[in-house]
C-alpha cells in the first residue's frame, strides 16, 4: 500500500477582493450584514436568507424551520463598522476550515471593503472554481444595496 498525501497548493483557497462603494462607511457594513443576512441570494438570483448574528461568537446559519439547517460560520471578529470576521465551514460539507474577513474604511467620501476568504482542507475544484464568482455576486449587491439610498434596511442586530 502507498500514501499519498496532497500538497499543500491543494489543500487551501486564498480569495482576497477589495469594493469600492460610493456609500458611508456606516451604510456600508449595514448592507453587509444586510446581504450576508436576510438578502442573501445565490448568483442566479435565488433567495437564500440566513440569519447572521452580528456579535462576537454569534451564529452566521440557514435556518430552514423546524429545527433544520445548515451551520456556516461563527462570528470571530466584529468591531463595527469597520471589521467582520467569520470562521466555519460555510458552505462545505467536508474536512475544512475557512475565515472570512471584511475589514472597511472611508477615504474621500468612498467606503473601501478588502475581503478575505482563506480556506484550508480538502476543497473540491467545484467549489474552488465557483467561490471567486460566488462572493463576487454578493459584494456587488453589498456595493448596490449600500450606494441605492431607497434601501429599506432589514433589523439588524
Amino acid at each position: 500500500m502507498t500514501l499519498t498525501l496532497p500538497g499543500i497548493e491543494s489543500l487551501s483557497l486564498s480569495v482576497n477582493e477589495e469594493i469600492r462603494v460610493r456609500a458611508s462607511l456606516d451604510r456600508t457594513f449595514t448592507a453587509l450584514l444586510e446581504q450576508l443576512g436576510p438578502y442573501n441570494e445565490t448568483p442566479d438570483g435565488t433567495s437564500m436568507p440566513m440569519k447572521l448574528e452580528s456579535w462576537p461568537g454569534g451564529r452566521w446559519f440557514r435556518d430552514l424551520g423546524s429545527g433544520n439547517g445548515h451551520f456556516w460560520g461563527v462570528v470571530q471578529a466584529v468591531k463595527k463598522p469597520t471589521l467582520l470576521e467569520i470562521a466555519g465551514p460555510l458552505f462545505m460539507s467536508y474536512p475544512v476550515a475557512n475565515n472570512v474577513q471584511y475589514r472597511l474604511r472611508e477615504e474621500n467620501g468612498v467606503t473601501i471593503i478588502r475581503f478575505r476568504h482563506a480556506g484550508f482542507g480538502l476543497i473540491t475544484d467545484e467549489h474552488k472554481a465557483g467561490v471567486v464568482k460566488g462572493w463576487a455576486y454578493i459584494h456587488e449587491n453589498v456595493r448596490k444595496r449600500a450606494e441605492t439610498s431607497s434601501s429599506k434596511s432589514a433589523a439588524i442586530p
